[in-house]
Parts: C-alpha cells; sequence; structure tokens
C-alpha cells in the first residue's frame, strides 16, 4: 500500500485534492528521472550549463565559447578584438542539439575585451549578449551594454571556504547595493562592504537579502526586468567585488541570500533573451502566454528541458561561484498560475486546485530547491508568495514544494490597512494577534512589517504615514510634537510585535528600522533622472540631535532579545490575554511575556492578567527614554505573580503590571539561582528536629547510637 503524503496526513481539509498533490509531486519525480537519466540521479551533475556554455579559458590559454541557438543559421563573436567589425575567424561552428561553438587561440580574446555575438538566422539577423555571459557592461556614454571578458590574473580567493548560517531565527536585512549609499549616485559593492555591512553588523541582523543582483538594462527596475541572468550587475562593480563582499559579510557571520529572478525577463532583444536565435520560443512562450499582461516582461516557457537546464543550472551558479547561501524567488505567485493569481481572492482551497495550476513551473520550483539543498544542505529558499497555495514551504518527500520559509506576505498589508483606515482606538487586540500568527502550522513564513514594496514611489512606508509631513519639522530631539509622539511609539510597537510572533523569520529593509522618510524613486525621466531619493540617508540616525537614533535603539534592542533565544520562532505562542475593550494584548513564548497597550489615551495601573507562577523582571521597554518614550516604567523593579486558589494547581497566578498608553513591554521569568550544595546541606541539617536528651545517663551503645545517626545524617546531605 502507497504511503500516504505527510501534508494530507497533517491536513484533512486536503483530502479532497490528494489526486492533485499526489499528481503533481509524481510530475516531479518523473521529470527528475528524465533530466538526470544519465547522471545517475543526480541534479547537481545535470545542472552545470554554465561549465559548457559562455566563453570559458582552457588550461593551454586557448579560448572556447558555446551557445545554446537551435534556430540561428550562423553566428560570428566580434568585439574590440575585430574593432566592432565582423570576422570570419571569430565564427562558430555549430554542433549536434542547436550547439554552436568556436574556439578561438590565445592572443585572440584578451581580459577586458567587449564583445557580442552577431546571430543570423532564415530571414534576418541581429546582435545579441551570450545567455551565459558573466559580465555584461553599458557604455556610459553610448548607453549600450556589451559582454566583457573577465579574467583577471589574479581572480578573488575566498577566505572562507565553508559557511554554515546560523538562522535561529532567521533575521534578514533586504537591501539594495546601488541606493544603499549616502550620496547620489550609484553606490559600489565595496562601498557597501565597507560601510553599510558593518551597520548592519551592529543592529543584530543574521542575513542580508540583496536585490537586483542578476543584470538589469534599465536601473529604475528594481533589478527585477533581467537581461543577464548569469552576470552580476557591472553598475555595482566588478565580479571580485561581489565576491569579497559575500566574503566579508561570512566573517561576519552573515548570511548572504540572493534575490533572484526567475519568474519573467526583460522584453530586450539585444540586451536579453528574447529572440537570442531570431526565435520567439527558445526560452519563453511563442504563443498568446509569451508577455506578462502585468509586468511589461516575458515569460518562460518551464515545460521545455533546455529552460530547466538554463534555470536550475543558474541557481547552481550563484550559490558555486558565489557561494550565496541560498535565495528570495521573486513572483512565485505568478509563476504557479496561468493566470498569474491576477484579481484573485483564494478564499478557500479549492482554487488552489481549480485547474488554473501551472504544472510545469510547479515542477521547476520544487526542482529548484531539490537542487539547492542537494547542492548546499544549509542553504535558504524563500517564496514570496501572496496567493497561500498549501505545501510551498514544506519538504518535496512530505508533498510540498520544498522552500524553506514563505513571505508572509498578508502582514505588511495589514499594517497598511491598519493605519489608513481604523482610528487609534479601534486597534483591536484581538485582530492584531489573529493576523501575526494565522498561518499553516507546518509552513515557515517570512514575517514583515513592511519591505521595499511599502517604500515605492505612490506608496508609503509605516513611519511615513504615521508622521507624514511633519518629519520635516518635528524630529528634533527636544521637540515635543504628538504626531511625531504617536508615530514613533506605535512604530515601535508594531515593529516588536511582528517579530515577537514569527514562526520562521523576520525581515526588515534597510533604513526602515530607524524610519527613513520619504519613499524611494529611481531617476527616470519623470523626476528629471534625479537620484535624490534612490539613496539612504544614514546621516539622519547618525545624528544625536535627531530622534531617529531613538528608532534605530530600540530596533537594535528587540533584534538583540530575541537572537538571545536560540530557536526562539520554534517556541509555540502561548495567548496569555487579549481584551478589545481596553485595547490590551499579552502573549508568552519561552520565558518571555509581551505585554501592548494599544489605547492611544488609557494608562492601566495594577493590570492584571494570568501567567505562569514566579519571578519576572523588565527586559525591554518602548517607553524607555533610551528609546525616545517618557520613562514612566521603572525597569528595576521585579514583578511576582499573586497566588489564585482557583489557578495556583495549574502553576498560573495574576501578574499585575502598569500598562502606559501605546506602550510595549516585554518580562522575562527570573529563574531562581541554585545554592551551592553545601548550603543546601547545611539548610537542610538545621531544618531537622532536634532530638531531646535522655534524662539517664548516656550508654555506650546509646552514644553509638547517636554517631551512627549523625554519620547517616551526613552522608544523605552529601548525596543531595
Amino acid at each position: 500500500m502507497k504511503k500516504q503524503l505527510s501534508i494530507l496526513r497533517n491536513d484533512p481539509w486536503l483530502e479532497p485534492y490528494a489526486d492533485a498533490i499526489e499528481g503533481r509531486h509524481q510530475d516531479v519525480i518523473r521529470k527528475m528521472e528524465e533530466l538526470t537519466a544519465n547522471t545517475g540521479g543526480s541534479l547537481d551533475k545535470f545542472a552545470n550549463a554554465y561549465n559548457y556554455f559562455g566563453l570559458h579559458r582552457e588550461k593551454d590559454g586557448t579560448w572556447v565559447f558555446r551557445e545554446y541557438a537551435p534556430h540561428a543559421t550562423k553566428i560570428l563573436l566580434f568585439g574590440t578584438f575585430t574593432n566592432w567589425q565582423d570576422d570570419e575567424r571569430y565564427s562558430l561552428t555549430r554542433l549536434e542539439g542547436g550547439n554552436w561553438e568556436g574556439r578561438f587561440p590565445a592572443d585572440f580574446i584578451h581580459n577586458g575585451d567587449l564583445y557580442k555575438m552577431r546571430v543570423f538566422w532564415d530571414g534576418g539577423e541581429g546582435e545579441r549578449i551570450p545567455a551565459y555571459a558573466r559580465r555584461v557592461v553599458q557604455d556610459p556614454d553610448t548607453k549600450i551594454f556589451s559582454a566583457e571578458v573577465y579574467a583577471p590574473e589574479h581572480p578573488y580567493q575566498f577566505k572562507v571556504k565553508k559557511f554554515t548560517p546560523d538562522t535561529k531565527p532567521l533575521l534578514i536585512y533586504e537591501c539594495h547595493i546601488g541606493m544603499a549609499q549616502e550620496e547620489e549616485g550609484v553606490g559600489s559593492y565595496e562601498e557597501f562592504r565597507t560601510k553599510t555591512l558593518p551597520r548592519i553588523a551592529r543592529d543584530g541582523y543574521n542575513a542580508i537579502q540583496i536585490m537586483a543582483i542578476q543584470e538589469h538594462p534599465y536601473y529604475g527596475s528594481f533589478g527585477y526586468h533581467v537581461s543577464s541572468f548569469y552576470a552580476a550587475s557591472s553598475r555595482f562593480g566588478t565580479p571580485d567585488d561581489l565576491k569579497r563582499l559575500i566574503d566579508d559579510a561570512h566573517e561576519r557571520g552573515i548570511a548572504v541570500i540572493m534575490d533572484i529572478v526567475h519568474s519573467h525577463a526583460v522584453k530586450n532583444e539585444v540586451e536579453g533573451l528574447g529572440r537570442l536565435d531570431g526565435s520567439y520560443d527558445l526560452y519563453f512562450y511563442g504563443d498568446h502566454r509569451r508577455e506578462h499582461p502585468a509586468w511589461d516582461s516575458l515569460l518562460f516557457d518551464y515545460g521545455k528541458n533546455s529552460v530547466l537546464h538554463f534555470l536550475l543550472s543558474n541557481c547552481k551558479f550563484w550559490l558555486e561561484e558565489y557561494k550565496f547561501d541560498g535565495f528570495r524567488f521573486d513572483g512565485v505567485t505568478s509563476m504557479l498560475y496561468y493566470d498569474h493569481g491576477l484579481g484573485k481572492a483564494f478564499s478557500n482551497y479549492g482554487d488552489y486546485y481549480d485547474g488554473n495550476q501551472d504544472t510545469n513551473a510547479i515542477v521547476y520550483l520544487t526542482l529548484a530547491n531539490i537542487l539547492i539543498h542537494e547542492v548546499n544542505p544549509k542553504a535558504i529558499t524563500i517564496a514570496e508568495e501572496m496567493s497561500g497555495m498549501p505545501g510551498l514551504a514544506i519538504k518535496f518527500e512530505d508533498g510540498g514544494l520544498g522552500f524553506d520559509y514563505r513571505m508572509a506576505m498578508g502582514i505588511p498589508d495589514y499594517w497598511i490597512k491598519m493605519i489608513k483606515e481604523k482610528k487609534d482606538e479601534d486597534w483591536h487586540p484581538t485582530s492584531i494577534f489573529w493576523e501575526l500568527t494565522n498561518r499553516r502550522a507546518d509552513e515557515k513564513t517570512i514575517s514583515y512589517c513592511e519591505s521595499h514594496d511599502q517604500a515605492l514611489v505612490g506608496d508609503k512606508t509605516i513611519i511615513f504615514r504615521l508622521i507624514d509631513k511633519e518629519m520635516y519639522w518635528h524630529m528634533m530631539v527636544n521637540d515635543d510634537n504628538g504626531v511625531v509622539t504617536r508615530g514613533m511609539a506605535l512604530h515601535k510597537m508594531i515593529r516588536l510585535v511582528t517579530l515577537a510572533t514569527i514562526n520562521g523569520g523576520y525581515l526588515n529593509f534597510m533604513g526602515n528600522e530607524f524610519g527613513h522618510p520619504e519613499w524611494i524613486d529611481f531617476p527616470r525621466e519623470g523626476n528629471g533622472w534625479s537620484y535624490k531619493y534612490a539613496r539612504r540617508q544614514w546621516d539622519l540616525v547618525d545624528r544625536e540631535d535627531l530622534k531617529y537614533k531613538f528608532l534605530n535603539s530600540f530596533d537594535n534592542a528587540m533584534i538583540e532579545l530575541i537572537s538571545k533565544d536560540y530557536n526562539f520562532q520554534a517556541l509555540p505562542v502561548d495567548k496569555l490575554w487579549e481584551k478589545d475593550d481596553d485595547q490590551v494584548l499579552a502573549f508568552r513564548r519561552g520565558d518571555l511575556i509581551f505585554v501592548f497597550n494599544w489605547n492611544p489615551m488609557k494608562s492601566f495601573t495594577d493590570y492584571g492578567f494570568l501567567a505562569p507562577a514566579g519571578e519576572y523582571e523588565d527586559v525591554l521597554d518602548s517607553d524607555s527614554l533610551q528609546f525616545g518614550g517618557f520613562g514612566n516604567i521603572n525597569d528595576h523593579v521585579h514583578h511576582f505573580t499573586q497566588p489564585d486558589p482557583l489557578y495556583s494547581p495549574s502553576g498560573k497566578g495574576w501578574l499585575k503590571l502598569y500598562l502606559p498608553a501605546r506602550t510595549a513591554q516585554v518580562l522575562r521569568m527570573v529563574k531562581p539561582k541554585p545554592a551551592p550544595k553545601a548550603k543546601v546541606a547545611a539548610a537542610k541539617k538545621a531544618a531537622e528536629p532536634k532530638k531531646t536528651a535522655a534524662k539517664k545517663p548516656a550508654t555506650k551503645k546509646t552514644t553509638t547510637k547517636k554517631a551512627t545517626t549523625k554519620k547517616a545524617t551526613t552522608k544523605k546531605a552529601t548525596k543531595e
């Protein structure tokens, strides 16, 4: 009898869709067997396209170049080594299976040379950048992109040969290299390594998630319209610069996750893969499915083995060549459904199994996860997925797609809605707690208040929604402004409650930890190609006279607090109290109790709720002066639960606290320190009942008996 998949055993509501779930599982098995028929069943050995295709220097110094272009009739390399003229000496030879190859003497090509392919096909020709180019640069004057030969005499050697992330919990600092600098311009890998990375380390995050690594022609696309999937964006520096950054992060104990885009590609034909060999369907669909209706981009045909070879090899390339620790897969929802999930509510399980699912894409994503964890068992994979498809972050062998985490995309939407639509007195703890903990028990999520999406022009970050224009005038330390006070208080509470309820990891976009003002707006025609808003104003948090430092200090403190509890994300979230009338919420995780008073007007004295009996100390207080609060809570006072005959048998008592309005505090149970053994023995001996001496003279026998008793007592005390 066939064993039932764990996903079906753990969730009885999925039983009506068992055939679909079992079917997609078998689809993956069949495709994997097909792809690895000649590699002994290893996807790792299959995903080596980048070692074959592209430009490579042989051991004897000669060069070999290969490209997959089955529709082409002729291919030439041309570039600075041919003075950008066609030269038959650089022509390629057609091989079997649609592959082309050219072998050239050592002096035909040099490090730093720029080049392209001239591809001919029936009825046309065009300039193309090779699909496997590892470096692509843009001419600053003509703005034209070309591949560049990158073969330094002394390539960078990693100092950290093998890195194992310590990410329990996973605390991600999402960042963008180009806009991480203070000046109005494009930042570099080296600037990020020397200036931004130390900040992240001080802030306590144990992972960075870097956007816009794969080469993209338009800077303003935020890196999502990729043209060269194997090239690290040259606008930030060289491949060695990126390797040095990653190596430095690893030395600091920080994992490096890449934001990988396999959900679509740029439409550009010269720079991208759009019509590499003149055909429309080499990598993408050739029919009505070719273009994404909302993104103005091209869609991969995941049903083709050649496309799987290209994309799976791409995953392995970034792991092996640059030592990335994993990936956040962009646009997974768009991949999962034929209609890309556009305008669909996904209100019941039936919506995930209604025939709208793209089986080929699901198979690819599953294979990608299997491969990534085969190459690096400690790798991290995260799905940016908003529909909530069950099984996305469940292991393949259990019936899932194999991601380690899924983004909890409903949480930032929830906070935006709360701030925009709810009055402060309508912020109900029952709603907040439900939203933050409503997730599948068998799937880990990445919780976050806001990411880069909420910071883009046309939208607003949390702090900007809360404070808005008052940020320009009232962020001085000694300036008392009600709007700013409210905004800072809620900013701290929102971030703490989101972090405190994680079941996998937590994410913050760079600068949001200290309430970076304004939006992100990349240079474009509409803003006069300005870089004013495509940067991070680090001087704001560095200044002692501004309040941004308070928000940053609080973020540091809460990250440090959570980091101290290994596997914090796996601790049960035990709700202790929620009362919408008072707007008070309290819950426990391990030895920590988190208490929130969302009430905008009422402070409570001796507010009581049941908690595990014992002694507690304050370990974090959002109202502390060091965090820009009023200092109304005495953090040095220890709190003792008060016994109640009704609840004492269950080990609970009443914990009574002072709860100022719009504040959060965290208490830790104080575990009594065990006394030294000698003191324990002495205390037990002193507690023993004293024997009354007999009136008649003691005999030798009596004396011996007393001595024996004394000896036994001593022995007992020593054992204890």
